[in-house]
């Protein structure tokens, strides 16, 4: 059985989903095609109901599901992950007006935007583009901030960019639990055997990745956004890690907490009483 799967070409996705599809483990029937995005290119295909699996902002799951459902593995959560905002001006050289500030932020249905907003709610100038224009936004002074996600992170400061606050400390100081970034979510209507049998397959590949950590596959390094190999280790270590394996209580418990935040920020109610998580 062929499965379409979308994910980003950032190396957490690339290293967990390598092994299933260049099927280097057993993947228990089930082939996969798959398609390379941008996150927020992928919470739009995900509204249209493009691909089998994909991956998606878990800022963007109340929008999605009536079409899919939550996977146990494969998704980015944890602590000192969050998106950060940055500046071409030093923090001591600057009092940042955040009503009269123009912010560009990586895609409106994104984590990153909705921690932005639970942190900073009078902000009245966003601009969304893709994640990887956004520190030259900033460095051409396009913008006055930016708020960076993926290997930016680890790029920004030898550009001559800096920080000006770490989006998840709010969350992870009011929450005590970690800051549910991307997750997987499969077909809704795929019946409970397929996406428990997508889930092992996942497991199974996030695992064959961490066994063979010591030599990154092709796979990652020509996807990868930032070509130096220490990066995309920084990138790995710190976006793939237990909660990638299972969500477990704890990462579930996290999800439910962002969805709820979600809904309550935009004066939304959930209606819909279907499962958030497959079985």
């Amino acid at each position: 059985m062929n499965l379409t799967l979308a994910i980003s070409p950032c190396p957490n996705d690339t290293f967990i989903f390598d092994a299933m599809i260049h099927q280097k483990i057993d993947t228990e029937g089930l082939t996969f095609t798959y398609i390379l995005e941008d996150v927020e290119t992928l919470n739009k295909m995900a509204k249209e109901s493009t691909a089998d699996i994909t991956k998606v902002s878990y800022g963007a799951v109340s929008s999605l599901i009536n079409n899919y459902i939550i996977l146990d593995a494969g998704g980015a959560l944890g602590k000192g992950v969050g998106p950060l905002l940055i500046s071409k001006i030093k923090p001591s050289e600057i009092q940042v007006d955040i009503i009269n500030t123009t912010i560009a932020l990586p895609g409106i249905n994104t984590t990153a935007h909705l921690l932005f907003n639970l942190a900073f709610p009078g902000a009245q100038h966003k601009l969304f583009m893709p994640f990887d224009h956004i520190e030259d936004a900033v460095l051409n002074e396009e913008v006055d901030l930016g708020v960076i996600i993926h290997e930016n992170r680890f790029t920004y400061a030898a550009k001559g960019l800096y920080k000006i606050a770490d989006l998840g400390d709010v969350w992870e100081k009011n929450t005590g639990l970690p800051i549910p970034l991307g997750g997987i979510m499969a077909r809704r209507s795929f019946d409970q055997a397929l996406r428990q049998k997508i889930n092992r397959v996942i497991q199974k590949s996030t695992e064959f990745a961490f066994e063979h950590i010591e030599d990154l596959p092709p796979f990652v390094k020509e996807n990868a956004q930032e070509m130096d190999e220490a990066i995309m280790r920084k990138h790995i270590d710190l976006y793939v890690n237990e909660y990638s394996l299972e969500l477990g209580l704890n990462g579930r418990n996290a999800v439910m907490r962002l969805l709820q935040a979600s809904t309550e920020f935009n004066n939304k109610k959930i209606t819909n009483q279907l499962d958030i998580f497959a079985d």
